[in-house]
């Protein structure tokens, strides 16, 4: 990032590290005060006859019969008000949160009646060493001093003697059988407490409401993203990703080369210095060869070999088109430009691109690297059947297919890019630029098959189309390398084929006819987010009213039920069910980038404009 605009990152990076929010990755019951780091973490204790359960931290979607259920209800990003409801063992409730100018209240309601009977344990902690004191300091209050603040936290009920508790810091162990007030600042009442939260409530409530009928996606999107949304201490930022679960097995968390791009545009509806940010940090873990990795890891480590497809700037751009900042473009210019200089220095193949995987350095030994696997990995279609039987070549770095998919992302990435330099100034850059999007432009017309109507991916071992087909053959429309006549033919011809595409959820992930289509699982038939959002990004492009609000309206379906079925956000949803957890599926019931099947909405209905 340049240097110049680094002081107007900090601010922006000090407004976001402030107050109280579900910020710690390891608990979604556990709320942080930042910068402080204290925190007030739920744990939960169940008695059987000889038997003892303790549930010390709470995650969505893990799997086990030890595993709590969490589904989640309303999350703004400010954390102003929030909702889930627990099921663990035998325990059933409720869990609503509010703040109030820099307090936050907290009321748990048991949701059935249940027998053993559950303890609640209250947790004080200082998370990630940051300096602290803490003490009990009643049967019913905890205290917290910190080097800028100091906490009191209270509860409406006091406390047992429980000494076998697990929790190492102070503690208040409450039966939980009746509805529980926890508050900060100050002691409340049971209906203080429920007044705040009511109010908070309402507050939010009628920030949605503002989206008229979709008031209740503009609540769903935002929760799917803001309970993923934590705080990394490793570099001291708050950071949106894909999902917890990954975050805790990558080292705390982890960074996708295109999931947080789309993330970030996400969050531009809601929240404009979350989504600068993180767009900012996502460039800022680029390699030094200068692309954005497959995944960049808390422990650590990156994909050093690998990137992942070119959306970075298309997805900056748009984000400029609702808040028109261009300090905003004078940060992402330079890297963008590196990354889109990177892939004809690393994956050219015979005129066009391949993905690919190169040798580089490897500190952790991964196993796979300079391979078809991690070549794949790139596509970010890990194994999609149009990868089937293509050979890697070890020479070249890349896999012996130029891929409809990228070489368009790619144009579109270099007319983004025209776009920001045109704004900027940077007559040599636009140039150089402009030549490039000329040069594949007209490269990529060897892809198009007269015959199919549609442009194939081709074969660079043998010289002939591959037949198989997916979303991404799409993609020439959102690189406006398409006429508005050869438009109409691959939606005509394709879209709308009923043995492809035009089945009753949209859009497998590949086509219906395919042989592989019946397993659905993975990118076999599933339906996946970033695939039907960057169809309808191109579709935008051109006069294709009816399949643009076709692929809107089911892919909004798609989100909402599953969003009032389970309270899900999936990872990838069965295009034969329409469900996230189909048995044939592989897919994470909370994964942030599922939100791009109800935000399609906001753009169809032109929410995503200028503001």
């Amino acid at each position: 990032m340049r240097a110049v605009n680094f002081l107007q990152y900090t601010e922006i990076k000090k407004k976001l590290i402030s107050g109280w929010n579900t910020w710690n990755n390891r608990s979604v019951l556990s709320y942080v005060h930042l910068p402080q780091g204290f925190a007030i973490n739920l744990a939960w204790h169940q008695h059987y006859w000889i038997d003892e359960k303790y549930l010390a931290e709470t995650l969505i979607g893990k799997k086990g019969n030890d595993e709590p259920i969490v589904r989640v209800g309303d999350h703004p990003f400010d954390a102003k008000y929030t909702s889930l409801e627990l099921t663990w063992k035998e325990l059933r409730c409720k869990i609503q949160t509010a703040k109030t100018d820099d307090d936050l209240v907290i009321l748990i309601n048991p949701t059935a009646n249940f027998f053993p009977p559950v303890k609640l344990i209250i947790e004080s902690g200082m998370l990630w060493n940051t300096p602290g004191a803490l003490s009990k300091t009643s049967d019913t209050s905890l205290k917290a001093e910190c080097p800028d603040k100091s906490f009191e936290i209270f509860c409406t009920k006091e406390s047992i003697f429980f000494p076998t508790t697990q929790t190492k810091t102070p503690y208040l162990t409450i039966e939980f059988d009746e509805v529980i007030g926890i508050s900060t600042g100050r002691n409340r009442s049971i209906d203080e407490i429920k007044e705040i939260i009511e109010s908070q409530k309402t507050t939010s409530e009628k920030e949605a409401a503002n989206y008229g009928e979709l008031a209740e996606v503009y609540k769903a999107v935002q929760a799917g993203i803001a309970w993923n949304t934590i705080f990394d201490p490793k570099d001291e930022r708050v950071i949106s990703t894909v999902g917890r679960l990954w975050n805790e097995e990558y080292g705390g968390y982890c960074l996708f080369g295109w999931d947080n791009f789309f993330l970030s545009y996400m969050i531009s509806l809601f929240d404009k210095n979350l989504a600068f940010a993180n767009i900012f940090e996502h460039l800022k873990g680029a390699t030094v060869e200068g692309f954005i990795c497959n995944d960049n890891r808390g422990n650590g480590c990156k994909s050093f070999d690998r990137s992942q497809p070119p959306v970075g700037s298309i997805m900056v751009w748009e984000i400029f088109q609702r808040h028109t900042e261009t300090s905003f473009l004078e940060i992402t210019f330079e890297p963008l430009l590196k990354w889109n200089r990177w892939w004809t220095k690393k994956r050219m193949n015979n005129g066009l691109l391949s993905y690919g995987s190169h040798k580089a350095k490897n500190p952790f030994k991964e196993p796979n690297t300079n391979t078809m696997i991690t070549a794949k990995y790139e596509s970010g279609m890990d194994d999609s059947p149009m990868y089937e039987d293509v050979p890697f070549n070890k020479e070249k770095n890349v896999m012996e297919l130029q891929d409809v998919g990228l070489n368009s992302l790619y144009i579109a990435d270099c007319k983004a890019l025209i776009k920001i330099g045109k704004l900027l100034n940077r007559k040599a850059e636009v140039k150089e630029l402009e030549e490039r999007t000329e040069y594949f432009s007209n490269e990529i017309e060897k892809l198009w098959s007269e015959d199919t109507g549609l442009y194939l991916n081709k074969c660079t071992d043998t010289g002939e189309f591959s037949q198989r087909i997916s979303p991404t053959m799409f993609y020439p429309l959102l690189a406006e390398v398409v006429s508005q006549e050869r438009a109409e033919r691959m939606i005509n011809e394709h879209f709308e084929k009923p043995e492809e595409f035009a089945i009753k959820y949209l859009l497998p992930s590949i086509a219906a006819n395919d042989k592989t289509y019946s397993k659905q699982a993975y990118w076999k038939g599933a339906i996946w987010p970033p695939l039907n959002f960057l169809v309808y990004l191109g579709l935008t492009k051109y006069d294709l009213p009816k399949a643009r609000k076709k692929l809107a309206e089911s892919s909004l379906e798609l989100f909402m039920n599953e969003w009032k079925r389970k309270g899900s956000v999936c990872e990838n949803y069965s295009s034969e069910t329409g469900k996230g957890d189909d048995p044939k599926l592989y897919s994470d019931n909370f994964h942030s980038w599922g939100a791009l099947l109800g935000f399609i909405a906001f753009i169809e209905e032109g929410w995503m404009e200028k503001i």
